[in-house]
């Protein structure tokens, strides 16, 4: 059983609703990032989704782009990250899923990074434009080294589709909540209810809705709707961007308290 489904389980066990915050790694630093991870697990995360920054990131709002080009003019690249989750290893214990597009990984290799990845700790992958046809080969080189590589489905994807992606998806259904890029939105659309009871319908794999969660009320709802989790993302990288260079890490601290209360709140 992968880190992620033991998480989930427990959590499950437990009644909880799981958190996982997205940050960029090397957003202003990777220095500021090591502290952040810890001071989310600290909060009460139950994953981390650590982005490594691309050039390109088509799947990404303003806000995340933004966070991107920052952590690139810092210097930072797949190998640093990797050493940066390498420094982390016994201190960080909740799941860290590595967030990237595939050309850099392709750059990279896609072998070499999912087992030195695997070494260091992370525990899954997502890939936003991986497409569905090429899963299964990079599904299994993942696999072969213990991480479950994520997939996606989009508010527009047919029901034929989402079957095929949710049988083939490892860990848990990412499950986007609206139609576009990420970012901060002030209202959740109530057809991700009906898309959550579908996906419950057809698979038993975990629930985590992403895209747009900013708020305690967005994660009240969408653990009413029946997901098992949230990943919150821009959100947290606007409050590293908005900031002073020294309270950053307090400043994440404390929303991803506010955050971890709404996922706690006991629902009526």
């Amino acid at each position: 059983m992968s880190l992620i489904n033991q998480k989930f389980n427990e959590l499950r066990k437990k009644g909880k609703f799981a958190l996982m915050p997205f940050l960029m790694a090397g957003d202003p630093s990777l220095d500021i990032t090591y502290n952040i991870l810890l001071k989310l697990q600290e909060k009460g995360a139950d994953f981390i989704e650590l982005g490594i920054p691309y050039s390109d990131p088509l799947a990404d709002g303003p806000i995340i782009q933004l966070s991107a080009s920052r952590a690139l003019k810092s210097g930072t690249s797949i190998a640093q990250v990797l050493k940066l989750l390498k420094t982390l290893k016994g201190k960080l214990n909740i799941p860290v899923i590595l967030f990237t597009y595939f050309n850099p990984l392709l750059s990279f290799g896609f072998k070499r990074f999912c087992e030195i990845a695997s070494d260091v700790g992370a525990a899954g992958i997502i890939i936003p434009d991986l497409p569905l046809e090429e899963t299964t080969q990079f599904s299994q080189i993942a696999n072969n080294f213990n991480l479950d590589l994520i997939l996606l489905i989009a508010p527009t994807t047919p029901l034929e589709r989402m079957k095929m992606i949710s049988s083939r998806t490892r860990g848990f259904t990412y499950l986007v909540s609206v139609t576009g890029v990420t970012g901060e939105r002030n209202n959740l659309e109530n057809r991700v209810e009906n898309l959550i009871g579908k996906l419950k319908e057809i698979s038993s794999t975990p629930i985590a809705v992403g895209f747009g969660i900013s708020t305690p009320e967005h994660i009240i709802k969408v653990r009413n709707w029946g997901a098992d989790g949230v990943i919150i993302g821009s959100a947290f990288v606007k409050r590293i961007s908005e900031s002073k260079y020294s309270q950053i890490v307090n400043e994440l601290g404390e929303f991803c308290s506010e955050m971890r209360s709404a996922a706690d709140k006991i629902l009526d």
